[in-house]
């Protein structure tokens, strides 16, 4: 079973930017998809961003596109979402995400816990 663990996720003022992190353990697949995803109360969970295996251009959302960056780190086992000029309606739980690249952006199999972002006005 595979652990994904998420943190960064603090209360801020519109504008400012936040870098999220996640790190996988457990029985990560090697050359596994990782990616993010965000939900608010009373919405479904929605896509964020994704880097496939093997990518150096990361899947963004329309929301996000411009603003949110995805990166994974030295292991294969870690991502982060550099988040920057944060808006009110990114407020949101983000949830850490990994699969396979074909299932990254709409159904992945694993998720983590989420960590809360808020955004004021």
């Amino acid at each position: 079973q595979v652990q994904l663990a998420e943190s960064g996720g603090d209360l801020v003022r519109a504008g400012a930017s936040l870098r999220l992190s996640c790190a996988a353990s457990g029985r990560f697949p090697s050359r596994s998809s990782m990616g993010w995803f965000r939900q608010t109360p009373g919405k479904e969970r929605e896509f964020v961003a994704a880097l496939p295996w093997g990518a150096t251009t990361g899947w963004y959302s329309d929301a996000v596109r411009g603003r949110f960056s995805i990166s994974r780190g030295n292991g294969e086992n870690t991502v982060y979402l550099q988040m920057n000029n944060l808006k009110p309606e990114d407020t949101a739980v983000y949830y850490c995400v990994a699969d396979r690249a074909q299932l990254i952006a709409t159904n992945p199999q694993s998720w983590g816990q989420g960590t809360q972002v808020t955004v004021t006005s």
